[in-house]
């Protein structure tokens, strides 16, 4: 009797309490300039060249593809994961959604997938997301077997190809080659910013279609640019060899984002459920969320 009427625990929490793995220290190696050739060249592999939706995809939409990534990001946010975590889980998405068809009742299983599998990969390894821990996320709407399933699935269908190159990877390599000169705005502060530009983009499908290290390139002149340090995007230019007007128009776009996205959180009073859609996951606990899946370092950006 005394277990019923204790409060509901998830089975993460302890995981949850401990906070994210410190990183081990940066190998001056791998900020090479040949480390970012590679990286350039091996990022096509991954990328989704064409839209899927209306072509591949015939019940699922850009919308519900938000509202999963939007719940993707609240588990990783809640459990600490690794930055890394949640993009490369989109990134499987993605890849996923441009070969398979799949139905609006399977989305949410096939972005759990994405996430264990992501976690495996980018955690290390005693802190990789449990696939019973995952099933919670889900209010039970799936099964571990129903998991295990759809983690074969998608390891057949992106060809056991998971090593995956994502924005995140481009971030120190561009950074470190950037003259910030010290002073009050250091490297770290650059990437964290850059990071949460990457995290908010990427749950909008029409970042799908930038490289990665586009969306690396202009989420750090949007950082640099929200820290008062204009001017970088033509040495980025010169770094990855992307088009200038292209890397203009995405960093256009990702402050419009993000710009949107500070007004919606000011706006919305604590408590206020988000906009109303026509389709939503179950969701990711018995407890309500405010805003969760807006990195919160995102409010300290100005433009």
């Amino acid at each position: 009797m005394e277990l019923l009427c204790a409060e509901r625990v998830s089975p993460g929490s302890e995981r949850a309490k401990a906070g994210p793995t410190p990183a081990a220290a940066a190998d001056p190696v791998l900020l090479r300039r040949r480390v970012l050739d590679n990286l350039l060249r091996t990022e096509e592999r991954y990328a989704v060249t064409a839209n899927y939706f209306g072509t591949v995809q015939t019940e699922i939409t850009p919308h519900m593809r938000r509202v999963v990534a939007e719940w993707m990001l609240e588990v990783c946010e809640d459990q600490n994961c690794q930055e890394e975590v949640f993009t490369l889980a989109m990134s499987y998405l993605d890849r996923f959604l441009s070969t398979c068809t799949v139905g609006k009742s399977q989305l949410q299983l096939l972005g759990t997938a994405c996430l264990l599998l992501a976690s495996k990969l980018r955690e290390p390894s005693s802190r990789g997301l449990p696939a019973d821990l995952l099933v919670f996320y889900t209010a039970n709407s799936i099964t571990i077997s129903d998991l295990c399933s759809w983690e074969l699935l998608v390891l057949s269908k992106l060809k056991w190809d998971v090593a995956g190159v994502t924005a995140h990877d481009f971030l120190p390599l561009l950074i470190s080659r950037l003259p910030l000169r010290g002073g009050r705005v250091t490297s770290e502060m650059v990437q964290r910013h850059a990071q949460t530009f990457i995290t908010v983009a990427v749950r909008d499908y029409e970042f799908t279609l930038y490289s990665a290290s586009t969306l690396a390139a202009c989420s750090i002149a949007a950082a640099l640019r929200g820290l008062e340090l204009d001017g970088h995007l033509p040495r980025l230019h010169e770094l990855t060899g992307i088009d200038l007007d292209c890397l203009q128009t995405c960093l256009e776009q990702i402050e419009e984002l993000v710009q949107g996205l500070i007004e919606r959180v000011v706006s919305v009073p604590n408590g206020q459920s988000r906009e109303a859609s026509g389709w939503t996951p179950p969701p990711t606990q018995d407890k309500p969320h405010n805003n969760a899946a807006t990195p919160t370092d995102v409010r300290d950006v100005h433009f």
